[in-house]
């Protein structure tokens, strides 16, 4: 119910959080001499999570040698150049997703370590991800907390999906709560109108702004009356209301905040979804780029694509989706294909680590003060088993992380060591997470 006649629409808020930045669109978005590429002294901590669904051929992956002075191996050559930065960890599995519906647990156990409970309803309960642990920890002080964004669409997907899990397992790699799954975004416009808002003058957003507030404080106000006539159970609903209403002021706050500083135009959006696989995978790598070099969040999830994906490469001369590929019966034909989707997809992150390192934070390089995490929650996809899984671990996380390794450790180890590990990094500590059983020696 509304609480007054005045309610906040989605434009309203899309049009509430409005930067003012000047940016020329997306690949000139990194530009050094903006004001955004001018960063604090102190370095601040960003961490980000890559998901690649369908594994990897682990033998075309892994390279030949355990440390430092390894040889990058066919699919992860594109990476080559940015040695010092790229960790490669083998050995790791994931028990949580070690059940016969992997294509409905892959995602959302990859970062929480925790099997969810059996259904296939909206009764669905899973774990908190690493990604909305850091959201808490190092993201408050960001106009969005965490980001989550992917390339395909999973909406459509309800019910029943792989076994007795249910699609909405499948849908999303971040849970805030053990049942509020949070939707990834596809569409690089809203992303961006959600990043700036649509744009005008600095004057305009303003005024939107000081409209927002006084919505926000008539709801506040109404709804704190209301809140004394109503029963326990209903005092509770009205509680998290109230819980998102000051998400929203503490959003338009820092929006606020961010216009101080910045004066400036913004440039149009992005049309929409590009008709071009790659360009639609490289548009939301620059999108991630920009949010992180504006500081408006701190904490990201992609999903490049997603399990069950009927993509088809066809630039690669794949013209079979990826999951009948992923199929490959030691076929070496569907195996070649397999290795070529493989090493698009670390082209295209070679291509992100690339403008990562090019761009000015501080007395370094956003990839300098950023770790970041790739990897998939399956290993051989013709046999559907967690071990061993594909993961890098990248990036400097200002000095803590050291690069240039191959990283071996005994078979089994849970993977969520290394997710611990990296949270540690970032300044974000977390004593455990799911079926962690320590933090990676050497990380």
């Amino acid at each position: 119910m509304f609480i007054t006649k005045k309610h906040l629409s989605r434009r309203t808020l899309l049009k509430s959080m409005g930067v003012s930045l000047a940016l020329p669109l997306l690949d000139s978005m990194v530009g050094a001499q903006t004001p955004l590429a001018k960063s604090a002294a102190k370095p601040m901590s960003r961490i980000g999570f890559v998901y690649l669904p369908h594994g990897a051929i682990m033998n075309e992956w892994t390279p030949a040698t355990e440390g430092a002075g390894f040889e990058f191996s066919r699919i992860l050559k594109p990476l080559e150049p940015f040695r010092d930065r790229i960790n490669v960890v083998s050995g790791l599995g994931h028990k949580a997703a070690d059940t016969t519906a992997v294509h409905s647990l892959s995602p959302t156990t990859w970062l929480s370590g925790v099997r969810p409970k059996p259904t296939q309803g909206v009764d669905a309960f899973a774990g908190v991800t690493a990604d909305q642990i850091a959201a808490q920890q190092i993201g408050q002080d960001t106009l969005l907390p965490s980001l989550e964004i992917a390339t395909e669409d999973n909406s459509a997907l309800i019910g029943a999906c792989d076994r007795d899990y249910g699609c909405i397992y499948m849908n999303t790699l971040s849970w805030r709560t053990p049942t509020t799954p949070l939707p990834m975004e596809i569409n690089p416009r809203k992303v961006f109108d959600r990043m700036f808002g649509e744009g005008g003058s600095p004057a305009e957003r303003a005024a939107r702004l000081q409209e927002d507030r006084s919505i926000l404080d008539t709801i506040t106000k109404d709804a704190g009356v209301l809140q004394k006539t109503l029963g326990p159970k209903d005092r509770g609903t009205m509680n998290d209301y109230l819980e998102s209403v000051r998400e929203i002021e503490r959003r338009i706050q820092k929006a606020g905040d961010m216009q101080s500083g910045y004066d400036m135009q913004l440039p149009p959006q992005p049309v929409g979804i590009p008709y071009a696989f790659d360009e639609h995978v490289k548009l939301m790598y620059d999108l991630l780029l920009l949010a992180y070099q504006a500081n408006i969040t701190r904490v990201f999830t992609f999903m490049v694509a997603r399990e069950e994906s009927n993509k088809t490469y066809p630039m690669l001369g794949v013209h079979d989706g990826h999951h009948a590929t992923s199929h490959h019966q030691n076929r070496p034909e569907k195996i070649e294909k397999l290795v070529k989707i493989q090493q698009f997809h670390i082209g295209m992150l070679a291509g992100f680590i690339d403008k990562l390192s090019k761009t000015q934070d501080g007395d370094g390089s956003l990839l300098d003060h950023s770790v970041l995490l790739f990897g998939s929650n399956m290993s051989n996809s013709n046999l559907h088993n967690h071990f061993p899984l594909p993961n890098l671990l990248m990036g400097g996380a200002a000095g803590q992380l050291k690069g240039g390794r191959h990283l071996k450790y005994d078979d089994h180890t849970p993977m969520t060591n290394l997710i611990v590990s990296a949270l540690d990094k970032v300044g974000v500590h977390q004593d455990t997470l799911g079926d962690s059983t320590g933090r990676l020696a050497g990380v």
